[in-house]
Parts: C-alpha cells; sequence; structure tokens
C-alpha cells in the first residue's frame, strides 16, 4: 500500500472507529436503556425532555471550544494529538456507561454528555484532516469515510443486537447487562481502531515558529470571524448548514426515542437502526459519486428533500413496517448529506487554515445538535400541555404519543431554511474568494 493509499484508509478507519459510539451509544441503546432503566419513572415526554437536554449541553460545550481548539492545531500541526485527547476522553466516558447504576439518570446524562464531548471534539480534527489526505478527490474520500462508519458501526451493532437478544449465548444473565457490556464494547472498539489513524496518517508539519497558546488561538479566532464576514458565500453555506444538519442529527438522535414515544417496540426500532446502518454503506460511496457527476448542491437539494418528506411521513406513521421503510429511505441520504457537505466546505476555506475553519463548521453542527433536541423536547411538552387543556379525558397514552408527532414535526422547518439558503450560495464566487484569502 503506497504511502497516500495507506493514508487515505487510516483517516477513514477513524469514522469505522467512532462509528459504534454514533450507532450504538447515541442512536441505538442509550435512548432506549435510559428511557427504560436510568429515568424509567418518568413519562414519555419528561425523560425526552431529558435526554434532549444532556444532548444540547455536551454540544453547547463543544461549539465553544471548537474554534479556539482548531486554531491552536493549525498554528502548532497537532491535529493529531487533540484527535487522540477527544477520542480517549469519549472511549473513557463510553466505558463508564458500564457502571451507572438503575434510576440515577443525572449521572447517566453526565457521563453521556462526557460522551459526546469526546466524539464530537474529535471530529473538529478528524474533518480538518481531510483537506491533506484527499487532495483534488475530496468527495470521494469524504464519502469512503462515512461508507467506512456505517459498515463498522453496523458491524458492531448486529453483533451488540445479538447479544442483547440471546444474552445466554454471551454468558449474560439478561438483555439489560448485554446492553452494558456493549457499551464497553463500544469502547474498545473506538480505542482499538484509533490507533490506525494515529499511526498511519501523515501531518504536515509547521511552517512557521508561531506561538500556540489558548490566547494566540482566540486572537486567531477573531481574525477568522472577520474572515469568513468578508466571504459572503462561505457564511451562507454555513448558515444553510447549520439549518439542515440540525434536523439530520436530530433525526439520528431522537428517532429511537420518539419510536418508543409512540408506542413502537424497542426491538423493532433497534432492527431499524441497522437497517440504515447497512443501506448507508453503499449509499454513501453512491452519494459521493453522484457529487461528482451530478454536482455536489444539486445531491445536497435532493437529501434535503428527502428528509422533508421522511419528516411530514414520521408525523403520521403508525405501523412498525413504515418505521423500517423510512430507515430505509434515510439510510440512502443520510451518509450522503453528512459526506458531501463536508466536502463542499472544503472548497470554500482558504489553504492552510483546514482544522481553525473545520472548528467553526464542527461549531455550527455542535449549535445545530443544541437546538434541533432542545426543539424538539420543548415542542413535546409544550404540545402535551395544550392537548391535556383541550381534551382533558384524553388518555395519558394517548397524549403523549401525539405530543410525540408535534415534536418530530417541529425540525421540518430547519431543512427548509436549509434549502432556501444554500439556494443562496455562489460556489465559484466563494472558491474565489477563498483563494484570495
Amino acid at each position: 500500500m503506497n504511502a497516500s493509499r495507506k493514508a487515505v484508509w487510516g483517516w477513514a478507519m477513524y469514522d469505522w472507529a467512532n462509528s459504534a459510539f454514533a450507532t450504538t451509544v447515541i442512536a441505538g441503546f442509550f435512548p432506549v436503556f435510559f428511557k427504560l432503566y436510568w429515568s424509567a419513572d418518568a413519562d414519555v415526554n419528561t425523560s425526552t425532555a431529558q435526554l434532549a437536554f444532556g444532548n444540547s449541553l455536551a454540544s453547547l460545550l463543544v461549539a465553544l471550544m471548537a474554534p479556539i481548539l482548531g486554531a491552536v492545531a493549525d498554528r502548532s500541526s497537532t491535529k493529531k494529538r487533540f484527535l487522540a485527547l477527544f477520542a480517549y476522553l469519549g472511549v473513557l466516558a463510553t466505558a463508564a456507561l458500564f457502571l451507572v447504576e438503575a434510576g440515577n439518570w443525572p449521572m447517566a446524562v453526565l457521563v453521556y454528555a462526557l460522551g459526546i464531548i469526546g466524539f464530537s471534539g474529535s471530529n473538529i480534527f478528524y474533518d480538518s484532516l481531510l483537506p491533506e489526505v484527499a487532495g483534488d478527490r475530496v468527495d470521494a474520500v469524504s464519502s469512503l469515510g462515512f461508507a467506512m462508519g456505517y459498515l463498522g458501526g453496523g458491524l458492531l451493532f448486529l453483533l451488540n443486537v445479538v447479544m442483547t437478544l440471546q444474552p445466554a449465548w454471551f454468558g449474560l444473565a439478561d438483555s439489560g447487562e448485554a446492553v452494558r457490556w456493549s457499551f464497553l464494547s463500544v469502547a474498545v472498539w473506538w480505542g482499538g481502531f484509533t490507533l490506525l489513524t494515529l499511526f498511519w496518517v501523515p501531518e504536515a508539519p509547521q511552517t512557521s515558529a508561531r506561538s500556540t497558546s489558548l490566547l494566540d488561538g482566540l486572537r486567531e479566532v477573531r481574525h477568522t470571524l472577520k474572515q469568513i464576514r468578508e466571504m459572503k458565500d462561505l457564511w451562507l453555506f454555513l448558515l444553510a448548514y447549520w439549518f439542515y444538519i440540525d434536523g439530520v442529527d436530530t433525526i439520528i438522535r431522537m428517532a429511537v426515542d420518539y419510536g418508543i414515544s409512540i408506542g413502537f417496540e424497542s426491538s423493532d426500532l433497534i432492527t431499524a437502526l441497522l437497517v440504515v446502518q447497512f443501506v448507508g454503506f453503499p449509499a454513501a460511496l453512491i452519494f459521493g459519486r453522484l457529487g461528482e457527476r451530478w454536482g455536489v448542491r444539486r445531491s445536497l437539494y435532493l437529501g434535503i428533500a428527502v428528509y422533508m418528506a421522511v419528516t411530514l411521513w414520521g408525523m403520521q406513521m403508525e405501523e412498525k413496517w413504515e418505521f423500517y421503510l423510512l430507515a430505509a429511505v434515510i439510510g440512502l441520504v443520510q451518509g450522503g448529506i453528512q459526506a458531501l457537505s463536508r466536502s463542499y466546505y472544503a472548497r470554500l476555506i482558504p489553504a492552510g487554515q483546514a482544522a481553525e475553519f473545520y472548528g467553526f463548521y464542527n461549531m455550527l453542527g455542535k449549535f445545530a445538535a443544541i437546538f434541533g433536541p432542545l426543539l424538539m423536547g420543548l415542542t413535546g411538552l409544550l404540545a402535551r400541555t395544550w392537548l391535556q387543556q383541550q381534551n382533558p379525558s384524553l388518555d395519558p397514552t394517548l397524549l403523549g404519543q401525539e405530543a410525540a408527532r408535534w415534536s418530530i414535526g417541529s425540525i421540518l422547518i430547519l431543512f427548509v431554511l436549509g434549502g432556501w439558503l444554500l439556494s443562496r450560495v455562489d460556489e465559484a464566487r466563494g472558491r474565489a474568494a477563498a483563494g484570495g484569502a
């Protein structure tokens, strides 16, 4: 394997590594376990709000740190060091979920938040290595990363699902113990495969003897903010991305919680997540080719339109086969919209400032992850109150389900605004501005 190809595969393997956390913990077992084990005494809308607020708190902390850390990493060529620091914070937090006792939802939220900080923080520096590794094939390499993530995360998730369905095969007492051991398996997987990225991916050396303190990082952030304000198409894209990726991330984080809230069995929801993973693997690769041949922005419009249709259908679904079908549809576009957003952004940023600009990119992604779950949680609580006032005799189970439908519907506006703002971006003008920055 030549050096450049080895670097590409080493870079993509971090998606393989950390997607186990995204799949088994964020999207899969944590929402189920939180509702049924750590927050079992709360009604469905209250536990949704608790989970949503935990997601929002973690995302806020990462969003505040992201641009400063990116600036420091660019000035000192320490992207890989920061990636390792945050990755292994996430690994330790994931392992610690094994120790959280039943009913202790505040501790579960705290440990989960630390895992989110590690996961999201490491992605800042992972993304920033893309331009160095990919050269002029950013669409294809970015899509390869997401495809490897779907495959790797899906394979471990499949093992974890089998563990929970047949705990006796693994010498475990019940499915609850299997879930706790699944968290440990994610920590081992994430920590182990991250080593390939750290060993195989080179990092460009520092080209000047610049100071690397946090104060200098803050100064650099201020300078970058000034640059972004002067690059109209860059900040227009960032704003568009802020809205539509908010909807995408909210669906990833809250879909299982929503399914439980409207009365589906957790086993059906976990199976649907497996559908997303294994459909998402080839679909992410195909979407990368689609972006190269049809155009990245057109492909992003397609992804946004599909998510709008999914949201509308999700508000009204009644049968579990509908959840499976929606999972397959999401799998077709989820990796694609994430991969092409990342590669499209690479076209609009100045050379030599990748970590810093990807710090802002991830900052907006994390602020989106604050607003989306918060919007969904608050909408569910408000809808429950309003519906109860309108019909005091309504069965509590039906009340919770109806409020949950309103909560998922609230994110539709995020896709509408994101698509409209994306239509205002002029890519050619944005590339020219990046070249002259």
